[in-house]
């Protein structure tokens, strides 16, 4: 399982909000939920997150065994 519990806190400390996301990125209502709700999101997603935010995967989720 991923979560993003790490995503939050990275945009916090970025002063990145899920507004920003929305509006100056155009990240859709539907993908903020499934990041919200640890769903799955495409690597193209991950990757684009990890460049507006200027970090490493590592910084955004972490993984956990089932």
């Amino acid at each position: 399982m991923i979560k993003y519990d790490k995503l939050w806190d990275t945009m916090k400390s970025k002063g990145i909000t899920k507004y920003t996301l929305h509006k100056e990125y155009h990240f859709s209502k539907s993908l903020l939920h499934r990041l919200q709700n640890n769903e799955g999101v495409s690597m193209n997603t991950i990757n684009t997150l990890c460049n507006i935010l200027d970090c490493n995967i590592e910084d955004i989720a972490t993984h956990y065994k089932d």
